[in-house]
Formats: structure tokens, C-alpha cells, sequence
């Protein structure tokens, strides 16, 4: 007679795989008081959620928009001091868009008020996920290191305010010129020219718009790097 229970050859994984289903159900069966702290667990993790959703989260980004909002009136009756002063307290009390914003703000001020290194500080602490507000950001730091004399550093953030602005026709020339403005203080002249041409080729309108003769500035980049 043909033995008709399945041999070890002819189990299938979905065999195995129910064999185990159904060993986790005999263990539930016998032991239901693990389902029930397994639901707990489950409701204790929703809780926190939303406990910090609510409860802190929410209230936490309606006290820092307002604290940002207090500045922001400051800044606009003409009390830049009183202004600074809140944009810096709400970057160090808080986070989320307004606390980065404040960075940013803050940095502002300080780069007007001659305080190119605390600038610098605060300007490494925002970030942001728009293009152009980003590329400017990055470019402001870059003035900062000129007015500190610090060429080099100058340049590695005009090139990603570059890179940041994605082509735009307004904002990236016009990263693309401060390099070259401090290629020549560096007296890279060859490299001062490529820009130029850069501009030329890729943005030709831009030197219209700005009332700048960019083919006269490539001429005397050129000549002196010929020299």
C-alpha cells in the first residue's frame, strides 16, 4: 500500500511557513496574557506619539513661531538691537522653522553690524530646503570670510551658492561674479576669466541687467593674465 503521508522531500515552504502560524496560535491559545501586554505595548507607543504631537510638539512651534513673529515686529519699527537680541534667543530656546529662521535673521544683523564671525556661527546653523533663500545664505557667508580676509573660504561658498541656485538667471551670475571678484584679489587671473566667459556663454542677458560690461571685465582678466 502507497504511504500517503508526506515525506520530508515533499514539504513546501508554505508548509513550514504554516506549520509556524499555527505554532504561534497554539502559543496565544495557551498563553493569551502575552496578546494582551502586546496590545498595551502597541497603545503605550500611540500614546507617546501623540502626547508629543500635542502636547509638545504643537505647542512647542506656536510658542517659537510667536516668539519669531515678536522679533520680526522689532525688526520692522527700526530696532535692530532689540531685534537681534530676540532672533538669537529663539535660536538658542528654539527649534523647528522658526528657531532656524531666527539663525538666519540673526545672522543678518550681525554680518550689518560688522560681526563677520558670529555671523559665520549662526549662518552654519540654518539650513534650508529652498533654492534661493539657501543660495543667499551660503553666499552672505561668503562676504563674511571676505571681510575676515579669508579668500579661500570665500570661494568654497560662492561655489555652492552656485551649485545651490540651480541656474537661476538672477541669483547664479551673480555668485558666479563675486568669485571671480575675489579670484582677482587673489590674483588668479586665469581662472577670474573663465568665469567670465561663463557668464557669457551660459547667462549673456545678466550683464545688461546689472549694468555691467562682463565682455570688458573678461578683456582686463585676460590681459593681466597674460602678463
Amino acid at each position: 500500500m502507497a504511504n500517503n503521508k508526506p515525506t520530508e522531500e515533499t514539504r513546501t515552504s508554505i508548509d513550514e511557513v504554516n506549520d509556524t502560524l499555527t505554532g504561534i496560535g497554539e502559543k496565544v491559545q495557551s498563553n493569551p496574557k502575552v496578546v494582551v501586554w502586546a496590545c498595551v505595548a502597541v497603545t503605550a507607543v500611540v500614546a507617546i506619539i501623540l502626547l508629543y504631537v500635542y502636547a509638545i510638539r504643537q505647542p512647542g512651534q506656536n510658542a517659537a513661531n510667536t516668539a519669531l513673529g515678536q522679533a520680526d515686529i522689532e525688526l520692522l519699527m527700526g530696532n535692530d538691537s532689540i531685534a537681534l537680541a530676540k532672533y538669537q534667543q529663539v535660536a538658542a530656546d528654539h527649534g523647528y522653522d522658526a528657531g532656524n529662521l531666527a539663525n538666519l535673521n540673526a545672522a543678518i544683523l550681525l554680518y550689518k553690524n560688522g560681526k563677520y564671525e558670529e555671523a559665520i556661527n549662526y549662518l552654519k546653523s540654518y539650513s534650508s530646503s529652498e533654492t534661493i533663500i539657501g543660495a543667499s545664505a551660503k553666499s552672505l557667508e561668503g562676504d563674511c570670510y571676505v571681510n575676515l580676509k579669508q579668500y579661500p573660504q570665500a570661494i568654497d561658498c560662492y561655489k555652492d551658492a552656485v551649485k545651490i541656485s540651480d541656474n537661476n538667471p538672477h541669483y547664479t551670475p551673480a555668485f558666479l561674479l563675486k568669485e571671480a571678484t575675489v579670484l582677482r584679489e587673489q590674483k588668479d587671473f586665469k581662472a577670474e576669466a573663465a568665469i567670465y566667459e561663463e557668464i557669457l556663454n551660459n547667462y549673456p542677458n545678466y550683464g545688461s541687467e546689472i549694468g555691467v560690461d562682463i565682455k570688458k571685465y573678461l578683456e582686463r582678466a585676460q590681459d593681466a593674465a597674460s602678463k
